[in-house]
């Protein structure tokens, strides 16, 4: 059973592995960032291969290249959330991509368990 349906935004940001914002890495600052405003949740992708702007190629098995592969953090909130949060991300981002797009979301949400309840 689900607990939510309807539509969301889906926000991707696009960065690199070796981006920094204030002397930690740019992912940990953006999805902490998320959690403090109370976003519903946030996961980071690591690619395994990828190119940006510069068109240089990120490939995991290419060793120099290796520590700067292609990350995405990916949410799922309201537009008023992402909008609110934008202008912050903006200044934390030195170089990267934000996509976002309407997604139709379906919440499942794990049973509550019943005190009486046996397996059988």
């Amino acid at each position: 059973m689900h607990g939510f349906e309807g539509e969301r935004t889906l926000m991707r940001i696009h960065i690199g592995e070796r981006d920094k914002y204030q002397s930690r890495p740019l992912y940990e600052a953006i999805v902490l960032l998320l959690r403090e405003r109370h976003f519903a949740g946030a996961t980071v992708i690591r690619g395994i291969m990828g190119f940006g702007a510069t068109a240089r190629l990120h490939a995991e098995k290419n060793l120099r290249l290796s520590l700067d592969l292609p990350l995405v953090v990916e949410c799922i909130e309201t537009e008023e959330m992402i909008q609110s949060i934008l202008p912050e991300l903006d200044a934390m981002i030195g170089g990267g991509l934000i996509t976002l797009e309407r997604a139709r979301v379906i919440m499942y949400r794990p049973e509550t368990p019943s005190g009486d309840r046996t397996s059988a």
